[in-house]
């Protein structure tokens, strides 16, 4: 009847992710494949594999590179890590040359190389802790970042100099800032020319930034860390670019109005020069930038505007072989991936992110129906064709006339990964765990919105049973959709607390992406009306269609911005709903940062009626209804302060409520106890408050 087993198989396979091959690159003839994969589902530790001619090889394992020593991270490293939601140990990140003859990885501080051709590999004796290493793209040099400067290493000599040095106390080459990171999709802060002689470097100056700082209450003895965050309406970091030529001497700088535009959104750099994307404090104006690599300035190649906001795009700009300009438009109520300024995608096919350029091939992921992600190929000669044709969410990536296909559907359990060429398709083996309760959701349209929702109940609920409490397990927000045709980690979870006696109902609703531009901005200046509103539609709607919804006892679940609708639900219709867990939700909107709550709240100065129209500290008064509030203690997303604000706000109002505090922890919290007992402790708060 139930799977209690479940909660700590998610803890224990870092929710299905161990195992599984990701990280895809593939050699310039088609026929390698490298990528990352651990040994087993609960191994942490991933290692570089090779498959070549459906053989696989292992080209790095932690283990024994380490001799068996415990992996050091650096505090840097450690930051990274946590930006790019890396869950996993080892080698989590590698990069290649153009041929793919040098591949390069950091382990444990110290940078790493191997030669697929012989299997040699070698720990290269530079300055450490190293961060994000990358061969030039003709093998012959690495670049790495250490100790805020851009470095780089000669592969032949072992010659390793700065190219790029800070120049003041808070100022670092070649990382990506804060916001960039966590809101931009940008992870990188250099990038090589084709000829690997010069790079173009980001140097980002913290200086004017507020400190922040996190402490661990568990440990009085530890001091707490510091790092500059960015909270709405404050000062960004000053980000700016630079040309560096790696046999040394002064760095040029690439100009352009940093004050109009003071976000570095993306960057490159091709056969056709070193290029950018910029856009202003507002987010409703961004310009793609040509570089001159011999003087620095630049040239605004594209630019797109917007009342509300202009949606980044991952993968954006890039450009063909032949020099042709790839962005997007929101055109038709659709977001369009552009050709020199030409939609090559109809109305109705919404794209999500570009995943490889290959000559005049353009790889993407688009969205057709708001419950699944395809993978399309576009080429000038043979037009616009879907690669994925099983209904669930697909992604990967192309080269040489290789695709590697990774595809998620309801019709298989865990990710799985193949190799498509020539009319043949080989598969890359996953060694994930099996989940030991499968996801078997309903996927529903419900009301005149037809709001995408997926419905999980009891494999072993019958009618005859009677109506079932509800629980709403929602995350709704701009970031992510759950109701969709794939078996994803939530859905198992969302399945597991239907296991337990629940009718659990995932709904999408307006600020969602993959249904349009407007669908998108729907939430602008507001992210609770329109957001709860679609929630009590859907459940009423699902209501109606299925009696075994039983709206006298409703719950409602989510973390980060699931958490905050969780609170702002139980808040402001209490009616409707009678209980509510709120993990890490922001509840003073004041105290996120810049470049995500900006973007649909506007500047606090301007629009200050939204963020407090926004913020459940405000509201504390009106709490009815049972409420937990968890919290990791050392997240430095969404800080614990909202949680230990709005609780504060709560007591002040005599407003009972219960929170839970987890040690140590992230907003993406993966030790094993943690991660197994939180849901544990969920699913009791839920059945004393329900009354079952």
């Amino acid at each position: 009847m139930t799977s209690p087993s479940l909660p700590r198989q998610l803890a224990r396979t870092r929710r299905f992710t161990l195992g599984v091959p990701g990280s895809f690159t593939i050699s310039p003839d088609g026929r390698t494949v490298f990528f990352l994969r651990s040994r087993g589902g609960e191994d942490p530790v991933s290692c570089l594999w090779m498959l070549r001619d459906g053989v696989e090889h292992l080209l790095a394992d932690p283990l024994e590179l380490l001799a068996g020593a415990d992996e050091e991270l650096s505090a840097e490293e450690r930051v990274r890590r946590e930006r790019a939601r890396q869950t996993s140990s080892g080698i989590v990140a590698y990069a290649a040359d153009q041929a793919c003859e040098v591949l390069a990885f950091a382990l444990s501080g110290r940078l790493w190389t191997v030669r697929p051709a012989d299997g040699e590999i070698q720990a290269l004796p530079v300055d450490g802790p190293v961060i994000d290493p990358r061969p030039d793209p003709t093998g012959r040099r690495i670049a790495y970042v250490s100790g805020g400067a851009l470095r780089v290493v000669e592969c032949a000599s072992g010659e390793d100099r700065a190219l790029a040095r800070p120049d003041g106390p808070e100022v670092t080459f070649g990382l990506a800032e804060h916001v960039a990171a966590e809101s931009m999709y940008r992870h990188r802060g250099y990038w090589w020319a084709p000829d690997g002689r010069r790079l173009l470097v980001a140097r980002v100056d913290t200086a004017g930034v507020a400190r922040w700082y996190v402490g661990d209450p568990s440990d009085p003895s530890r001091p707490p860390s510091s790092f500059p965050y960015p909270a709405v309406g404050t000062a960004n970091a000053e980000v700016g670019l630079w040309l560096a030529d790696v046999s040394g001497g002064p760095l040029s700088p690439v100009g352009w109005d940093t004050k109009a535009f003071e976000y570095l959104t993306a960057a490159g750099w091709d056969a056709f020069g070193p290029y950018a994307a910029v856009q202003d404090r507002s987010q409703r104006h961004v310009q793609v930038l040509g570089i001159d690599p011999g003087t620095g300035e630049t040239r605004v190649l594209a630019e797109q505007c917007d009342d509300a906001w202009v949606e980044l795009v991952p993968g954006l700009p890039a450009r063909t072989a032949a020099g042709a300009l790839l962005t997007s438009a929101d055109q038709d109520d659709t977001r369009r991936l552009l050709v020199d300024g030409v939609p090559v995608t109809p109305p109705g096919l919404h794209l999500d992110r570009i995943e490889a350029v290959d000559g005049e091939s353009v790889l993407f992921t688009a969205v057709d129906e708001p419950a699944e992600t395809h993978l399309w190929a576009y080429h000038p000669d043979t037009g616009l064709r879907r690669v994925s044709d099983e209904p669930g969410g697909h992604g990967g990536t192309g080269r040489a006339g290789t695709i590697v296909l990774v595809s998620r559907t309801l019709s298989r359990s865990g990710t799985r990964a193949r190799i498509l060429r020539d009319g043949t398709s080989a598969e890359i083996a996953s060694l994930a765990a099996r989940p030991v309760l499968e996801p078997r959701p309903a996927m529903l349209r419900l009301g005149p919105r037809e709001l995408r929702a997926a419905l999980f109940l009891p494999s072993w609920h019958r009618p005859e049973h009677g109506p079932l409490p509800v629980l709403m397990d929602p995350y709704a927000g701009p970031a992510m959709r759950k109701a969709t045709a794939e078996p994803a980690w939530f859905a198992h979870v969302s399945q597991w607390f239907a296991e337990q006696g629940f009718a659990v109902l995932v709904v999408d609703g307006r600020g969602t992406p993959g249904r349009g531009p407007a669908w998108e901005r729907a939430i602008h200046l507001d992210l609770a009306g329109p957001v709860i509103d679609d929630q009590v539609d859907a459940l009423r709607a699902a209501a109606a269609a299925h009696p075994a919804l039983d709206l006298t006892r409703v719950g409602i679940r989510g973390w980060s911005f699931g958490g905050f609708l969780a609170a702002m639900a139980v808040l402001r219709r209490p009616d409707v709903f009678h209980a509510a867990v709120a993990g890490a939700p922001v509840t003073d909107q004041r105290l996120y940062d810049t470049h995500w709550r900006e973007r649909h709240l506007g500047h606090p100065d301007e629009h200050p009626e939204a963020y407090d129209r926004c913020s459940p500290v405000l509201e504390a008064s009106s709490l009815r209804r049972p409420l937990l509030l968890v919290h990791g203690l050392a997240d430095d997303n969404v800080f614990a302060a909202h949680t230990l604000r709005f609780s504060a706000a709560l007591l002040a109002a005599g407003r009972p409520h219960e929170v839970l505090p987890l040690s140590q922890a992230t907003h993406l919290p993966t030790q094993e106890a943690v991660a197994e007992n939180l849901l544990v402790h969920q699913l009791g708060f839920l059945r004393r408050s329900l009354g079952l």
